[in-house]
């Protein structure tokens, strides 16, 4: 027994792999960054708010006659920059509303809610992005875009030609929720990566093959040429039946000349993009 396991250990073993590990293949899978809800991305929201006039008056005080001969001082208090937030909001929400309403009275329709809906949102997004740890203000927000995808989705169903309007007015994107939930795995995502390479792979091995084997016509060509004249000669000479024709050989000689031409015309234009890429 114990020369018998000497015997086996005196001979090396070979193992050889005939298969990749994930670590040969150099695929590397990065987790996607996880954006917020509340994020201009994933609410839709294309449009931003116009930057804020410096002379921007108070609603209430912006056709006041006594504030044009006013000093400045005076008028800085009355200006909507040096004033509560809020006000600011109701100046946005008033401008977007006057953008998609029917009439000038009009507040209530599907589009005024709309309308003032989307400003405070985006007023909402501004101000998460100066204190993102406001948790009072991150539900309301994410409350309004869950109301305001509700309203579009209802004007969706009932009058598409008005919702096709809405959107292109307040530079929105309509994202439905998905019908199913599905979590994005590191696994599923490595299979993914995995065969979109060996497809790579694949393609470029043969687009390498195919490149070889263009290389290789015109040689072929010259000896197969050659080696049908010489058989045609044989045949004549020793008064067998002829079975390769001069209609054959011409066919060839013709394709031979095609292919010719087209690597001449294929080497000068590489040439001539050579010249040009050195002489920019």
């Amino acid at each position: 027994m114990n020369k018998l396991l000497n015997i086996a250990q005196a001979v090396p073993r070979q193992f050889v792999r005939e298969y990749a590990f994930k670590s040969d293949l150099k695929i590397k899978w990065v987790r996607p960054e996880k954006i917020a809800c509340y994020k201009p991305e994933k609410s839709g929201d294309l449009g931003k708010l116009p930057p804020l006039k410096p002379d921007e008056l108070l609603l209430d005080f912006k056709d006041c006659k006594a504030l044009e001969n006013a000093d400045e001082s005076v008028k800085s208090q009355y200006k909507l920059s040096n004033n509560a937030s809020y006000l600011t909001t109701q100046f946005y929400r008033d401008e977007m509303v006057k953008e998609v309403q029917r009439h000038a009275q009009d507040y209530g329709s599907m589009e005024a809610k709309l309308g003032k809906m989307t400003a405070i949102i985006r007023r909402y997004q501004v101000h998460m992005d100066a204190h993102p740890r406001d948790k009072m203000i991150k539900v309301r927000l994410k409350e309004l875009i869950e109301k305001r995808k509700k309203f579009l989705k209802y004007l969706r169903r009932w009058d598409y030609p008005r919702f096709e309007w809405i959107l292109e007015k307040l530079e929105l994107v309509y994202k439905p929720p998905p019908t199913h939930f599905h979590w994005i795995t590191r696994k599923e995502s490595l299979q993914k990566l995995t065969d979109t390479y060996c497809e790579n792979l694949k393609e470029e091995r043969l687009e390498a093959y195919h490149k070889q084997l263009q290389a290789q016509q015109i040689p072929f060509l010259e000896e197969a040429i050659k080696k049908m004249q010489f058989v045609r000669q044989e045949q004549i000479s020793c008064d067998v039946p002829v079975t390769v024709t001069e209609e054959q050989i011409a066919d060839s000689k013709r394709q031979l000349a095609q292919l010719k031409e087209l690597q001449q015309a294929e080497a000068a234009a590489s040439s001539q993009k050579q010249n040009e890429d050195s002489f920019n």
